[in-house]
């Protein structure tokens, strides 16, 4: 694997506090032969450093070894400025990752940096994440502050606002909250966009899991729904 020293970075590399570390080590860690084919296949407009997911979680775990977090600030305070100053899609996704690092910090404040990831990500590979493992679990703790945003989130103008109301529950299995699952879904079901139409099916299949005969029932009395959707809710029963 090709390294980089950190006088010789591909971009302006911040050399203090642990956004710099992470930087530094994805740098180290990217493959000029793979980034191409990997900004490709994501149709980003943002390049890639070519560094792979098993990779990239081992520069987050050796970043974090090399600077511990001392406080709740610096780990939000270092999320947002590696999404901020992003200038390969790498560096995003490592982001995304460290919000992820401490359960014990996550509550509602965070939404509107989840909000964010969603809105400027603007892209599957981000907003599938939050919205399943950051928002999904803030809904299930929280569900009187969490819901009425998420059933705003699902008339957004904003499609991935909206897709991210209708995955957020994906991991939810028997807390499904069935009558939010219901309207967002219903919400979005005309909606012509393949985004959109795939994570209604996606939802519906993933609750199938748990709950077969409300999903067949669901998909009875919704002939509206489309192809797409319909196929994928039913994939598995």
């Amino acid at each position: 694997m090709p390294e980089a020293s950190h006088t010789n970075l591909p971009y302006g590399v911040r050399v203090n506090g642990l956004a710099g570390v992470i930087r530094r080590g994805l740098a180290a860690a990217a493959s000029p032969a793979t980034a191409p084919g990997m900004r490709r296949y994501m149709k980003s407009d943002m390049p890639f450093l070519g560094v792979p997911k098993p990779e990239r979680v081992r520069v987050l775990r050796a970043a974090l070894d090399e600077h511990p977090l001392t406080s709740r600030d610096e780990w939000l305070a270092t999320a947002l400025e590696l999404w901020r100053g992003a200038r390969f899609r790498e560096e995003r996704y490592a982001a995304v990752d460290l919000t992820g690092r401490r359960r014990d910090w996550q509550d509602v404040d965070l939404l509107p940096v989840y909000d964010e990831f969603v809105v400027t990500g603007a892209w599957w590979d981000f907003v599938d994440e939050v919205a399943a493992n950051r928002v999904g679990p803030l809904l299930r703790a929280h569900p009187a502050h969490v819901t009425p945003l998420v059933r705003a989130w699902a008339t957004d103008e904003d499609r991935w606002r909206r897709r991210t109301a209708v995955i957020c529950q994906l991991a939810s299995k028997g807390a499904t909250d069935r009558d939010l699952l219901r309207d967002v879904v219903e919400a979005n079901a005309a909606d012509p966009d393949f985004f959109l139409r795939k994570a209604v099916g996606w939802a519906l299949r993933q609750h199938a899991r748990t709950d077969p005969d409300w999903v067949r029932a669901f998909v009875d009395d919704h002939p509206g729904l489309s192809a797409l959707s319909r196929r994928e809710a039913l994939k598995h029963l």
